[in-house]
């Protein structure tokens, strides 16, 4: 099986940064793209980042410039540092793969339990 487990999330105040980690781990045989989601109490989950093996990397409009994206292909880790946060970020982040487990020939989602990320003075 694969497993996501994420961790950095907290509290912070207007205009602090935070860093959220994501490692990917079990069965893999390649991961296409590692996205970072969110979703705030009585919205939908949306995606917010999203990076893949490769390196191409996209961003929704409400963090653009102030979130960025990497990722540690080795470690099979995805990273969201979160900068200039404000309160409507305030949500649950969810970490999301799209992995190939050994001896499978189609890629599965696969999501972490997420981390409350709450912003507030």
């Amino acid at each position: 099986q694969v497993q996501l487990v994420e961790s950095g999330g907290g509290s912070v105040q207007p205009g602090g940064s935070l860093r959220l980690s994501c490692t990917a781990s079990g069965n893999i045989f390649n991961i296409a793209a590692m996205n970072w989601y969110r979703q705030a109490p009585g919205k939908q989950r949306e995606l917010i980042a999203a990076i893949t093996s490769g390196g191409r990397i996209n961003y929704a409009d409400s963090v653009k410039g102030r979130f960025t994206i990497s990722r540690d292909n080795a470690m099979n880790t995805v990273y969201l540092q979160m900068d200039s946060l404000k309160p409507e970020d305030t949500a649950v982040y969810y970490c999301n793969g799209i992995i190939k487990r050994t001896g499978s020939v189609v890629d599965y989602d696969y999501w972490g339990q997420g981390t409350q990320v709450t912003v507030s003075s």
